[in-house]
């Protein structure tokens, strides 16, 4: 594979103005190691937990290595092997694991034996400063080889448990970002969605503002009219103290007026009732009448013999008469063996109706005294251009019906 890693032991290690690895002395027993006294398993977890790689590439600058042209693989190997031994860079390394560990150290520094040590290491390891916990325990004075094996252990399987919790996190971030990655479309697509309902929005509420000012103006300009006719009225008050007593008496006389219309229109329907009434009155007298004079006249066998077989299945038409007259009519004209029609000359039937029938007619009969104006002049108007034969009669009687039929049965014969 391209630019692979060589193996550790390929790689070469450079020297930092190294010295001879230094033995480690017999040391007191208040007195805390140092780094290069530390057994060389220790190296690597105490340059890889306890000090971040920018620090350790700054450090090794200083101490004049060539930490810009190292990888960070390299810049580790490099840093643990010189911790093997005392030099610039260890001293370096020292005091910047005593910098950063100071808290921890002091912490440290009050258990005065392995058991006080260990139970320390187990509530500081809990907490988020790993590193330097580790560099207070491997220095104490205390801290035994047993210790020392076991918290080593702990925190190699540690870095191991990080690894696989990165490798995680990383997976699980790279969801994240296909899941922000969706969720940023989203919100752009309802970004876009908000700006067309904003601009909508702000659209219909220029339009509404626009209305409002409209209303706004046409309030004031009513407002202002309003003023201008209530000054008027009030100059025209006080230039003439009657004109209120005026105005008051052409109120009430309009309402006068009112109430004379409604009268008007109550008497004209009482009169209306009044003469309905009267014609019932007239057509009663008029049928007891007609009912006396035939007894007293000759029986209808004398008018259908005057008639003569003309009026055999023709169709006699008598406008007008009382409506109490009609059923007299009507026997009086079968008796002659024609058909009987019947227009009350616009009393109640339409004067339109008229034409109709006077067009089914073949004698038409007219008695000028029960008929309208206009059903008179359109039975005469009708009967001068079509030539039908037309009698006027004037009163209303069944003695004027049947000399009216045998008036038109002579014209025939002659």
């Amino acid at each position: 594979m391209p630019n692979a890693m060589p193996p550790l032991e390929a790689r070469p290690i450079v020297p930092l103005l190294s010295t001879q690895p230094t033995p480690n002395p017999s040391l007191p027993g208040s007195r805390r190691r140092r780094l290069w006294e530390l057994p060389g398993h220790a190296h690597c977890p105490v340059v890889g937990v306890c000090l971040p790689l920018p620090a350790l590439r700054r450090l090794v600058a200083k101490a004049g290595g060539p930490a810009q042209r190292l990888d960070d693989y390299e810049l580790h190997c490099t840093a643990v092997s010189e911790c093997k031994r005392r030099g610039p860079l260890t001293e370096a390394l020292q005091r910047e694991l005593d910098r950063r560990g100071l808290l921890a150290l002091r912490r440290a520094a009050q258990a005065k034996d392995e058991p006080a040590l260990a139970a320390w290491w187990r509530e500081a390891s809990a907490g988020k400063d790993l590193g330097s916990a580790l560099w207070a325990l491997l220095t104490h004075p205390s801290c035994t080889p047993a210790l020392e094996d076991r918290v080593l252990a702990e925190v190699h399987m540690l870095q191991h448990q990080v690894g696989m919790a990165t490798r995680v996190e990383l997976a699980r971030f790279e969801a994240l970002i296909d899941e922000n990655a969706v969720l940023a479309r989203e919100l752009a697509g309802a970004q876009q969605r908000c700006l067309r309902q904003a601009a909508d929005f702000g659209r219909r509420s220029q339009a509404l503002e626009a209305q409002a000012l409209r209303t706004r103006a046409d309030l004031i300009t009513r407002g202002t009219e309003l003023a201008q006719a209530r000054d008027e009225l009030q100059a025209l008050q006080q230039a003439d103290p009657a004109l209120a007593d005026r105005l008051a008496l052409a109120q009430e006389n309009a309402a006068l007026k009112q109430r004379l219309t409604e009268v008007q229109r109550a008497q004209q329907a009482a009169e209306q009732q009044a003469e309905r009434q009267r014609r019932r009155a007239d057509d009663a007298q008029a049928l007891l009448a007609l009912r006396q004079q035939a007894a007293a006249a000759e029986p209808p066998a004398a008018a259908a013999t005057a008639a003569g077989p003309w009026l055999a299945e023709r169709a006699v038409l008598c406008v007008g008469g009382r409506s109490a007259s009609v059923p007299v009519y009507r026997r009086v004209v079968e008796s002659t063996g024609g058909r009987f029609l019947h227009h009350d000359g616009g009393s109640e039937d339409s004067p339109h109706k008229l034409d109709a029938t006077l067009a089914a007619a073949d004698l038409v009969i007219c008695q000028t005294g029960c008929v309208s104006h206009d059903a008179y002049w359109r039975v005469k108007d009708h009967c001068k251009r079509t030539g039908k034969r037309c009698v006027f009669v004037e009163a209303p009687s069944r003695a004027a019906l049947e000399r009216a039929l045998a008036a038109a049965a002579t014209e025939v014969d002659a």
